[in-house]
């Protein structure tokens, strides 16, 4: 089967079967941002933004993303979440990076101006084996003020 979505501002026709994960469809077409670690959805490594809400693609079965508008990292060149995360360091060995990252966007987008409980409650469901979260915590914060900045 075919499922038609919008992958990055990109709209795309994917081959998917019918009881295949979309995080498989998604690596096959060169998304290499959504990574496979725990496959139970625990861990947050395969996140993408689907309709603009964070989901475990290792969970999700291909055919119900059909229709839907898709984002990862790939699709955000220059963003003030991303830029953050750089100049931070909010980063070790990168796996969770992405997923944290879209998290993070989820959460600036509902909250302009999270606290940090608020900021590490939304990340508990992505995990940093390197445990670098108080720069991720700070990165994200960064990132609101940056927002906040710039819509002013």
């Amino acid at each position: 089967m075919t499922i038609s979505v919008t992958l990055n501002g990109e709209r795309r026709e994917l081959a998917a079967r019918s009881d295949e994960m979309l995080l498989d469809v998604l690596r096959r077409a060169g998304v290499r941002s959504v990574r496979l670690s725990c496959g139970v959805g625990v861990c947050g490594s395969c996140t993408c933004l689907l309709d603009g809400q964070p989901v475990s693609t290792c969970l999700l079965l291909a055919p119900l993303a059909d229709g839907a508008v898709l984002d990862t990292v790939e699709g955000l060149a220059g963003d003030p979440v991303q830029r953050a995360f750089d100049e931070f360091g909010a980063f070790q060995c990168g796996y969770c990076t992405p997923g944290m990252i879209l998290t993070a966007r989820h959460l600036l987008a509902q909250e302009p101006n999270p606290s940090s409980d608020r900021i590490r409650e939304h990340l508990n469901g992505n995990l940093c084996r390197c445990g670098c979260y108080p720069r991720i915590e700070a990165a994200v914060a960064q990132a609101a003020r940056t927002l906040s900045e710039e819509n002013t």
